[in-house]
């Protein structure tokens, strides 16, 4: 899995998706082949590294604008919002000192200013070559063609689907675990592990159909519906079993977010950022998930439930008369609590409620 990319970079990725304006023109160049530098945004640090070129007034941005003004030796300034064209046949002067592993002339200018304006520079490579190629805040982000993007967005969209299956296998082992009351820390990371496994190829996913622009609508569709119900799964259960349960605190996914990707297929390395080792200490849930799917069922009612039981096994073998004296609970609603925890302890994943 690839670096996500922070959420301007993404916007950036957006204006130069399949359809836009902003691509086509890059397509245009591409195909006359006379290459191009284009600074996204101007201000007093892009205009220190001009020189010469020449001033537009008021000329609104089109795809064949910039193609045409492409067809000169000098680079191109658009405004922050691309809306204008500023300046043409401009001569860029970066620092020439700044650290570049790009070895063509253009690339090597684009990175350098950059790194210098803080804005995204767009190089279009010289007939030959047909390499696009935005540089910002440090990254190196080459455009490529939609049939390239969608074979890897599918190919990511497949390997997520066999990991929400794994996921679903996990809580399926889980619940088992817990109803015949031999749940240990390894069961818990392992699904854990899993969802935060998920939640990051479907990010990678959503990337990748943010660069296909209108033609991932699809795609992104389908991982949408792959990923439903993730972040609430793994929310209840580290409730369930974290040390502490703090409705306010650091949530499963931010206290993973500096695990590596590599670290998450290890459950150990899981386990100790969750603060739950070691992976074979006997634990027991709360009942937070279980009661999570019931309909209807008020939160104040489940804080009750949980405060008065103290865990699931308490809860899930109370008798009618225990339920039902338990704030905010009563007779009627003991009477359906206590008649799904039988078909929980049945069946042992029936994790449904009917009335």
């Amino acid at each position: 899995m690839t670096a996500r990319p922070a959420p301007d970079q993404i916007e950036i990725l957006r204006q130069l998706a399949p359809g836009t304006e902003l691509r086509d023109a890059v397509d245009m160049i591409l195909r006359q082949g006379t290459g191009a530098l284009v600074v996204l945004g101007d201000g007093a640090s892009v205009e220190a590294m001009c020189s010469g070129g020449f001033f537009l007034d008021g000329a609104g941005f089109t795809a064949q604008r910039l193609a045409e003004l492409s067809k000169m030796d000098g680079g191109i300034v658009l405004d922050d919002d691309t809306e204008y064209i500023v300046r043409a046949n401009v001569h860029f002067i970066p620092d020439p000192t700044l650290a570049t592993d790009e070895t063509g002339t253009r690339f090597r200018t684009a990175e350098r200013l950059s790194q210098q304006t803080d804005r995204p520079i767009l190089a279009v490579s010289e007939e030959g070559r047909s390499i696009a190629i935005v540089y910002w805040k440090g990254t190196r982000r080459e455009l490529r063609p939609p049939p390239v993007l969608e074979a890897e967005a599918n190919q990511r969209l497949i390997s997520l689907e066999r990991l929400r299956r794994r996921l679903q296998e996990a809580e399926d082992r889980l619940t088992r675990s817990e109803v015949e009351d031999v749940v240990i820390v390894r069961d818990v990371s392992l699904l854990l592990l899993r969802a935060a496994l998920v939640r990051r190829l479907y990010a990678d996913v959503e990337r990748t159909v943010i660069e296909l622009g209108g033609e991932g609508q699809l795609i992104s569709l389908q991982a949408a519906d792959l990923i439903e119900g993730v972040s609430e799964l793994a929310t209840t259960v580290y409730q369930d079993y974290s040390k502490r349960r703090a409705r306010n605190g650091k949530s499963v996914f931010a206290r993973l977010e500096s695990v590596p990707t590599e670290d998450l297929y290890v459950v150990s390395r899981v386990a100790a950022a969750l603060g739950m080792d070691p992976l074979d200490a006997a634990v027991r849930p709360r009942g937070i998930r279980a009661l999570s799917r019931v309909p209807r069922l008020p939160d104040t009612v489940k804080d009750a439930l949980i405060s008065h039981f103290k865990d699931f096994q308490r809860m899930v073998h109370a008798p009618v008369g225990d339920l039902g004296k338990v704030e905010g609970v009563g007779n009627a609603r003991a009477e359906q609590l206590r008649s799904y925890f039988d078909r929980l302890l049945e069946v042992g994943n029936a994790w449904s409620f009917e009335e």
